[in-house]
């Protein structure tokens, strides 16, 4: 069994930054892809960021230049650097986990949510 726990999230102001985490326990193999959705209110969920064991990375184009992904294996743990963030941020962002990039897009293992507000 995988247990994904977030925390980081919260209230900014638009141009500033927060700093998501998520730890991961259970099954070593099935945490190989670790990434970031989010969703909007009445819109689909949206994979913001991605990226494998091996440190290989994927955007949405809707954050590239301002996200950054990145993960401590040691610790299981990936972590999501939003930078100048924008009220259009503002969602409930879920970490998400997989054996594989591939598989993320439909993952098996999700976080509880967490809430981001950015005010304009």
């Amino acid at each position: 069994q995988v247990q994904l726990v977030e925390s980081g999230g919260g209230l900014v102001q638009a141009g500033g930054s927060l700093r998501l985490s998520c730890a991961a326990s259970g099954s070593i193999v099935s945490v190989n892809a670790m990434g970031w959705y989010r969703q909007a209110p009445g819109k689909q969920r949206e994979l913001v960021a991605a990226m494998s064991s091996g440190g290989n990375t994927n955007y949405a184009d809707s954050v590239k230049g301002r996200f950054t992904i990145s993960r401590d294996n040691a610790k299981r743990t990936v972590y999501l650097q939003m930078n100048s963030l924008k009220p259009e941020d503002t969602t409930v962002y879920y970490c998400a986990a997989a054996p594989t990039v591939v598989a993320l897009v439909k993952p098996r293992y999700w976080g509880q949510g967490t809430q981001v507000t950015i005010s304009s």
